[in-house]
């Protein structure tokens, strides 16, 4: 009886949250997998009778589609490149606010998260005018070192590292925070054990820091890998998309869908398929973390 009875009071205790987490998210997912099955769009919503039921055609033509498969390509691109630099960048700034010679981290520590908690729009504005052709900073540096000016956001082949660059400054500091904490956790005996072995800092580092902080690391991992394929706001801001179509993500591609073309059931396949990417490559990674843990 007191089992039922402390099982009841905490099914009162979550059922609120459970109910909250039902209606503002399990049940709009479900209305957009259905959608996704039907050809909803303008004329559906001014008439509901306009609306039929299409099955996995929409998933059929967006395979089918060759900008779908662009934005796919730039958006593993925009990944996989992106990840690496940013968790290194995460990382490397981590490890220089962790160090004993470090002086004002406090400082520091907010100076290098304040770009997480900055407003996109108005530093993506300052971020054009530094990729500027004829009067950005980065260009003026570059020609100290006698590099002819590149046009970073209207060339095909600089618009997305451009993005990727912007992208590591708005995002490293939020995972340096998260990864910050992991190096403080760490026992100062480990590295005092390291060092009467005669170890040094770069073997410190190899043996006590990364397997102390590989959990926290592949955490990082997981939620910067699925940060970086829900890529919208930077092209929506910086290129709309451009030049040429090459900053397309698959999310500014399933935005023109629904919101442009107004062809909703198509946007709503578009963000299945890519949730069931992202969950594709979490499960690959938790999988071979979880290896590597055992290991």
């Amino acid at each position: 009886m007191r089992r039922r009875a402390g099982s009841g009071a905490a099914w009162w205790f979550v059922g609120p949250a459970l109910v909250v987490i039902a209606v503002f998210f399990f049940l709009p997912v479900l209305a957009a997998l259905i959608m996704s099955l039907t050809d909803f769009d303008i004329y559906a919503l001014a008439d509901l009778r306009n609306l039929r039921f299409v099955g996995l055609r929409n998933y059929g033509r967006l395979l089918e589609t060759p900008l779908f498969w662009q934005a796919f390509l730039n958006t593993l691109y925009f990944a996989v490149v992106g990840v690496p630099l940013s968790v290194g960048a995460s990382l490397g700034a981590a490890l220089l606010l962790n160090s004993r010679l470090a002086r004002f981290q406090g400082l520091f520590r907010t100076a290098l998260f304040a770009p997480v908690v900055t407003t996109l729009v108005a530093v993506a504005v300052i971020w054009r005018y530094l990729f500027n052709t004829r009067y950005g900073f980065l260009n003026y540096a570059l020609s100290q070192f006698g590099i002819p000016p590149i046009d970073w956001l209207g060339d095909p082949h600089w618009a997305m590292p451009a993005i990727i660059l912007f992208a590591i400054w708005k995002s490293f500091g939020y995972n340096m925070v998260i990864l910050l904490a992991g190096l403080q956790g760490i026992p100062q005996e480990l590295y005092e054990a390291a060092r009467i072995d005669g170890a040094s800092a770069a073997r410190q580092f190899r043996y006590v820091t990364l397997p102390m902080l590989a959990p926290i690391l592949g955490m990082v991992l997981i939620l910067t890998i699925a940060g970086y394929f829900q890529l919208f706001a930077e092209p929506y801001v910086m290129t709309q998309g451009g030049p040429l179509q090459s900053t397309v993500s698959v999310l500014y591609f399933m935005y023109e869908e629904g919101f442009k073309w107004w062809n909703l059931g198509s946007a709503s396949a578009v963000a299945f398929i890519l949730f069931l990417f992202i969950f594709a490559v979490t499960v690959v990674q938790v999988r071979v973390a979880r290896r590597g843990f055992a290991s």
